[in-house]
């Protein structure tokens, strides 16, 4: 039997010398002589789709105004680890959310993945299959891109991946709606024209904590281990709607807690420790103004103290005698005349 090497960018025989392959369609071996040289000739069935792309799923993946950074690279993440995406400009945040399925379908999609920023701080994202529903809510959290992590793994451009999922997916039936929802946005499809026929990475969907975790992970052919490549990110669910963007609420995740009501209880927290530390320095203050007032009353400071001697009191019956007041000389000389005559 011949041996075959794969090679990047298609499927094929590579070494000169590797014996002739025949596809037939009713299957079977034969031998042929040629020039002496017996050729084994090798029928493998025909594929069933013919190489054909069956599978026409399309993903749009934009954001609205408002973005950091992190975000806009996170999404260029996207769109290169999954070749069957397309782009579109921001959209306002003035508009209404339903204008999404108007944009999936100007660019002929039917799955979006669109990420909203409010107050420049918070990131939501929405996975939704346009324009019937279901979509579902969630809060972006812990973003690691590809540029910031420097992982040593990477992978082909446009290969295949697989996908990894948490066995808690099958227990409960949001995550199973939501699991069948991931299936049909992040696989690629088969044979799509912006792909290679490879597969060299895995996406993984882990349930912890009441939150999904993505990673990305590289197959190393020689030992079948993984690499992380990234990027990395954590959703927290919130709602999952019954149509696209919008639409009557299937699920409500009970344990989740909004950023807004989140930073206010970290406020409230931090308030509370300086109430804390004011009312410790006033209770300092007061044990301090009570044991200065505890020695002031010291008791034992009157032991050494002596009685002091009684006098008699005198009472005056008589009146006392008039003080004679000596008449002052307006006519005194001065002391440097006084002098002078004293020298005489």
């Amino acid at each position: 039997m011949a041996a075959f090497k794969r090679k990047r960018g298609g499927e094929g025989p590579v070494d000169k010398k590797a014996k002739k392959v025949k596809f037939v369609a009713d299957g079977g071996d034969s031998v042929v002589d040629v020039k002496n040289e017996t050729i084994h000739e090798v029928t493998v069935p025909v594929p069933v789709s013919l190489g054909k792309w069956t599978n026409k799923e399309r993903v749009l993946i934009f954001s609205s105004r408002g973005i950091n950074f992190r975000t806009r690279h996170l999404m260029q993440d996207l769109r290169t680890m999954m070749p069957h995406s397309k782009a579109d400009t921001k959209m306002d945040r003035k508009d209404k959310l339903f204008v999404v399925n108007e944009v999936c379908e100007i660019k002929n999609c039917n799955k979006c993945i669109f990420f909203e920023a409010k107050k420049k701080q918070d990131l939501y994202m929405w996975i939704s299959n346009c324009p019937h529903g279901p979509s579902a809510k969630f809060l972006v959290q812990n973003i690691h891109t590809l540029a910031e992590l420097k992982m040593t793994g990477n992978c082909l451009k446009g290969s295949r991946p697989l996908l990894s999922f948490d066995p808690k997916f099958d227990q409960e039936p949001q995550y199973a709606l939501l699991k069948e929802l991931f299936i049909q946005t992040f696989s690629t499809p088969r044979y799509h024209p912006k792909s290679q026929p490879f597969v060299d990475h895995v996406f993984t969907f882990t349930i912890a904590d009441n939150r999904i975790w993505f990673r990305n992970y590289q197959i190393i052919e020689e030992d079948a281990s993984l690499v992380e490549i990234g990027p990395r990110f954590v959703l927290n669910l919130m709602k999952i709607f019954q149509g696209s963007f919008g639409g009557p609420t299937l699920y409500e995740n009970p344990d989740f807690q909004s950023p807004n009501l989140h930073r206010r209880e970290l406020r409230l927290a931090a308030a509370a420790k300086v109430r804390e530390k004011q009312m410790v320095k006033e209770l300092q203050k007061m044990k301090r103004a009570d044991a200065k007032e505890n020695l002031d009353k010291d008791v034992t400071a009157d032991v050494f103290v002596t009685p002091a001697e009684e006098k008699p009191v005198h009472i005056q019956t008589e009146a006392p005698e008039p003080k004679v007041m000596k008449k002052k000389n307006k006519h005194k000389a001065f002391k440097r005349q006084r002098m002078q005559r004293a020298r005489r």
